[in-house]
């Protein structure tokens, strides 16, 4: 099978177990969202402890934490990426589904967003048309709501600070996960004794299928990222960026299909300058593309 096939098949398959993961946190109830997530930090601890000693990667980890500057901003990394997960558990567990779908369809957006504000970097004509229908989306949702959707905003934001520090920092995947989970995992664990100490915790509440669902909560976050890893050097930014719509597109029709979320006539408006706007953006996107690599393919002629 030629690699960039196989990086495909990878990411597809990254993307589609992102997607499915409203099916997984229903099953887990009654655990609460903080509760959730404390359990997905520690078990992903383990989880990655356990890949890093496998794949023999206990010597780049030992580089990551020489290194004072990645360190930091893999420690930043962390509490954003856990605040994350916790609004996604806490969406999917009240019946917000539909809008968490909606913080990673604009996460796209808020990401070149955050480049401009943050790194200064400058939009190009049909981006800046892309960002106002998409500011004009979040008006109508918000109207639509009787509130900002806080939700979609929350996980945007994250996710896209998160994707920042990561860049900056540039650690491989393994690497900076298990770092991530062991900044995190003193403040999560603390949690969980809590919980067992005050008779409050759901683990092993429920029977010995569910206490075992709570332990796979480290493989489920692990496969996905390592899949996408697997993915993102084997095919092109641009199929990678297309990739990443399957999610959100998954978590939607989960929303509507199967947790039966309303849908009024006005959110749909909303999600619709939602779509348009990515499309705007995707489409900008790939023709910059094409025409850089246009650019490279005369110079080398020239040359």
């Amino acid at each position: 099978m030629p690699d960039s096939r196989r990086g495909l098949i990878l990411g597809a398959s990254a993307y589609t177990l992102w997607g499915v993961f409203p099916l997984y946190w229903t099953v887990l109830e009654p655990a609460g969202a903080i509760e959730l997530l404390a359990h997905r930090i520690v078990w992903s601890l383990v989880t990655m402890l356990l890949i890093v000693v496998v794949w023999r990667r206990v010597g780049q980890f030992r580089d990551l934490l020489r290194d004072r500057r990645r360190v930091l901003l893999i420690s930043g990394a962390a509490v954003v990426v856990s605040i994350n997960w916790g609004a996604y558990i806490w969406g999917v567990n009240n019946g917000r589904v539909v809008e968490t779908s909606l913080g990673y369809f604009i996460n796209p957006l808020v990401t070149v967003l955050m480049g401009v504000l943050i790194l200064g970097e400058q939009l190009r004509r049909l981006q800046w048309a892309a960002m106002a229908v998409a500011f004009v989306a979040v008006a109508v949702l918000t109207i639509d709501y009787g509130r900002p959707p806080w939700i979609a905003l929350v996980l945007a934001f994250s996710f896209g600070t998160y994707g920042l520090l990561k860049k900056q920092a540039g650690v491989g995947a393994v690497e900076s996960i298990t770092l991530e989970t062991i900044v995190m995992a003193p403040l999560a664990a603390a949690y969980v004794f809590f919980l067992v100490g005050t008779g409050a915790s759901n683990f092993a509440s429920h029977g010995v299928g569910h206490a075992l669902l709570f332990t796979t909560t480290g493989i489920i976050t692990a496969v996905p990222l390592l899949l996408f890893s697997a993915a993102a050097i084997r095919v092109s930014m641009v199929s990678l960026g297309l990739l990443q719509y399957l999610a959100p597109t998954i978590q939607f029709a989960l929303g509507l299909l199967v947790f039966k979320e309303a849908m009024p006539a006005s959110r749909w408006i909303g999600f619709a300058l939602v779509w348009v706007a990515l499309a705007m953006f995707t489409v900008e996107a790939v023709n910059h593309r094409r025409r850089q690599l246009r650019l490279v393919a005369q110079a080398s002629c020239a040359a």
